[in-house]
C-alpha cells in the first residue's frame, strides 16, 4: 500500500485532475451549454414565446426535462459506483475507471456539437453520458486523497483541487466567450474545446498518480466482491456513529448544493428581468462572479476549519446556503442577481472541498478506501436525484423555477440540523487519529 506522506509532485497531479475536468460543469452545465440549450429550446409561434418541448411523445418545460435528464444520470451513477469501486479496490485499478469515464464524459461533450431540437430524444444522450463520465470519475478520484496525502493535509489539498478548478475552467470559459461575441464562433465549437481541454490535461494527472497495490488479497469474484465490500462498508458504519450521522446531514444538504449548481443559470435565464439584449452578457458575467469568488471562498472555508473546527465551518455555509435561498426567491432584478451570485461562489467550493475533505478524515484505516468513497458518492447523487427532481417537478406541476426554491430551504436547514446532531468531540479525534 503506498506510503501516505506526502508527495508533493503526486498531489499536484491529483489537484490538477480538478484544472481539467472542471471544465465540464462551468461550461458545460453551468454556462454556456445551459444558455445554448434554453435558447434552442424556446420557440415563438404568432408572437407567442413557449418553453415546452416534446420528448418521446410527452409535452415538458425545457428546464423540466432537463432536470429530468440530470437527475436520471445521478440515479445511474449512484447505482452502478458501488460495483466499480469494489472492483477498482480489488483489482487496483482505480486510476483506469478514472480514465475510463474521464474519456466518456469528454467525448459526450464534443457530440453536443451536434445537438439537434428536431432530434431532442437522441440529442439528450450525450447530455446524459457527460454527467456520467463526469461524476463517474469523480468517484474514483476521491478514493485517492486518503492514500496520497495525511489528514491534516487533506482540507488544504482538497481546496487546492478546487480552485485549480476554478481558474483554469475560467481560463476555457473566458477564451470561448471571447471567440463567441468578438468573432461569432458557433457556440457549439465551445463543446468541443471542453472534450480537447479535458483530455488533454488530464494526461498530466495520469501520468503522475501512481496505481496503489494493496498486496496480499485473496481470490475472489471480483464482480461479487464489490458488492460484498460495499456491504461490508454499510455494516460498518452502522457502528460508527460519528460518521454516520455526518453522512446523514451531507446527504439532505448535497440535495440543495448541487441543485443550484445545475439550475441556477437556467433560473436566471427565466425567471430575472433582462434588458432588452441583456440576457446572455448579464448571464455570462453572474458566472464568472460566481467562479471568481469561488476560489477565495475555497480557501476561506479551509482556513475556517483549521481554527474552528470542519463542523462550525460546514454549519456557516449551510446558514449562508439558507440565506441565498430566501433572498433568490425575492429577486428579479440584474443586480440582484449578481450579488446572490457572489454569495453562491463564496460558499460553493468551500462546501464540496470541505465536505470531501471532512469524511476523508473520518474514514477509519482501511484497504478499500474506493468502495468507502463510493458510499458517500451513492448518498451525494441519490440526493441530487432528489433535488433536480423535486425541481423540475415542482415546476412542472406550478409553472415556475420560483416555487421549486421552498424545496432548497427546506433541504438546507435539514442538513444543518442533521449537522448539529454529529459529535464534535469525535471528529477532532478522528482529525487527529486518522
Amino acid at each position: 500500500m503506498m506510503d501516505k506522506s506526502s508527495n508533493r509532485k503526486v498531489v499536484n497531479a491529483w489537484a490538477f485532475y480538478d484544472w481539467a475536468n472542471s471544465a465540464y460543469p462551468l461550461v458545460i452545465t453551468t454556462a454556456i451549454f445551459p444558455m445554448f440549450y434554453e435558447a434552442i429550446t424556446t420557440t415563438e409561434v404568432a408572437g407567442i414565446s413557449s418553453d415546452m418541448v416534446s420528448f418521446w411523445g410527452m409535452n415538458f418545460k425545457n428546464t423540466e426535462l432537463y432536470s429530468y435528464v440530470a437527475s436520471f444520470s445521478f440515479l445511474v451513477v449512484s447505482l452502478i459506483s458501488p460495483l466499480l469501486s469494489g472492483i477498482a479496490d480489488y483489482t487496483d485499478s482505480k486510476k483506469e475507471f478514472l480514465q475510463f469515464f474521464c474519456y466518456l464524459g469528454a467525448i459526450s461533450c464534443g457530440a453536443l456539437f451536434f445537438f439537434d431540437v428536431e432530434h431532442l430524444e437522441w440529442s439528450m444522450l450525450p447530455v446524459f453520458t457527460a454527467s456520467v463520465g463526469f461524476w463517474g470519475s469523480i468517484v474514483f478520484y476521491n478514493a485517492y486523497l486518503p492514500q496520497i496525502a495525511p489528514a491534516e493535509e487533506h482540507d488544504r489539498i482538497s481546496a487546492k483541487g478546487y480552485s485549480l478548478g476554478y481558474v483554469g475552467s475560467s481560463i476555457l470559459l473566458i477564451a470561448n466567450l471571447v471567440m463567441i461575441m468578438g468573432f461569432e464562433m458557433d457556440a457549439r465549437w465551445a463543446f468541443v474545446s471542453v472534450a480537447i481541454w479535458w483530455i488533454a490535461f488530464a494526461q498530466v494527472t495520469y501520468r503522475r498518480l501512481p496505481r496503489v497495490y494493496v498486496a496480499e488479497r485473496k481470490v475472489e469474484n471480483k464482480f461479487t466482491k464489490g458488492w460484498k465490500e460495499v456491504k461490508q462498508v454499510w455494516l460498518q458504519l452502522k457502528e460508527m456513529k460519528t460518521i454516520r450521522r455526518y453522512l446523514i446531514s451531507f446527504f439532505v444538504f448535497s440535495m440543495g448544493v448541487q441543485t443550484v449548481m445545475l439550475m441556477a443559470t437556467l433560473f436566471a435565464a427565466k425567471e430575472i428581468e433582462w434588458g432588452e439584449d441583456q440576457a446572455k452578457s448579464g448571464l455570462i458575467i453572474s458566472v464568472l462572479i460566481i467562479q471568481f469568488v469561488a476560489i477565495g471562498g475555497a480557501y476561506l472555508l479551509s482556513w475556517l476549519s483549521a481554527r474552528w473546527g470542519n463542523i462550525k465551518a460546514l454549519s456557516l455555509t449551510l446558514f449562508i446556503w439558507i440565506g441565498i435561498c430566501v433572498i433568490a426567491w425575492f429577486i428579479h432584478t440584474p443586480v440582484e442577481f449578481y450579488f446572490t451570485a457572489a454569495l453562491v461562489g463564496l460558499v460553493m467550493g468551500g462546501i464540496q472541498s470541505l465536505s470531501r475533505s471532512t469524511y476523508s478524515k473520518l474514514i477509519p484505516e482501511t484497504k478499500d478506501y474506493a468502495s468507502f468513497f463510493s458510499f458517500y458518492d451513492v448518498l451525494e447523487k441519490l440526493g441530487i436525484v432528489i433535488g433536480t427532481f423535486s425541481y423540475g417537478f415542482i415546476e412542472g406541476v406550478t409553472g415556475s423555477m420560483r416555487n421549486s426554491i421552498i424545496a432548497l430551504i427546506s433541504f438546507f436547514i435539514l442538513g444543518l440540523f442533521f449537522l448539529y446532531r454529529v459529535p464534535r468531540k469525535e471528529v477532532i479525534q478522528a482529525t487527529k487519529t486518522a
